[in-house]
């Protein structure tokens, strides 16, 4: 469960960050903050579901 919470952490924070360097305002940041961390939200979630497939097999 904390593979998805951090992909969460780590891509909105990585999303934050892209659009402050490119010049965004706070919404900007907000929007690819949002969108990176649903993308790292998800990569966790397929680790998770990865980790777990081969632990039963």
């Amino acid at each position: 469960m904390i593979y998805p919470l951090g992909g969460l952490l780590i891509g909105a924070a990585i999303g934050a960050t892209l659009a402050r360097l490119r010049g965004g305002n706070g919404l900007d940041m907000g929007q690819w903050g949002a969108v990176l961390a649903m993308l790292g939200g998800l990569i966790g979630l397929a680790i998770v579901i990865g980790i777990d497939r081969a632990a039963i097999g």
